[in-house]
């Protein structure tokens, strides 16, 4: 047995935001769509070289845990404030790690985790 590949899907009761923001803030591109009774129930979008997957869900009781999407960018501080206009909360402003990377941590707008990352020696802070 071989894994092809692997991508998460973020549940929310409003999947029409969530790819919004995705849209606004990482350049995401739909590449699929599934239509139930005239609504998308579930996207799957192209960010960067990775596939994040966005699916209706209306049973969620509260905010999503345990979780959280990890995203290497070029600029952390850009993607940071691009992240901040298009609708996430701030967790953490961006700073350099002990490890060598920049990070910053936001929310999207369904409460997902997202970290921003720049690998070592790809930024200077």
């Amino acid at each position: 047995m071989t894994v092809q590949r692997s991508f998460p899907i973020l549940s929310t009761r409003e999947p029409e935001r969530l790819e919004a923001f995705y849209v606004a803030a990482f350049d995401a591109q739909r590449t699929y769509a599934f239509d139930q009774d005239g609504r998308d129930v579930y996207v799957a979008l192209a960010v960067g070289a990775s596939t994040v997957s966005i699916g209706l869900d209306n049973d969620l009781l509260g905010e999503p845990v345990g979780a959280a999407l990890w995203i290497y960018v070029d600029d952390v501080d850009a993607a940071y404030g691009r992240a901040l206009d298009s609708g996430a909360t701030s967790v953490a402003e961006p700073e350099l790690m002990p490890w060598g990377e920049r990070v910053a941590q936001v929310r999207d707008p369904s409460g997902f985790t997202l970290y921003l990352g720049a690998e070592a020696g790809a930024e200077a802070g």
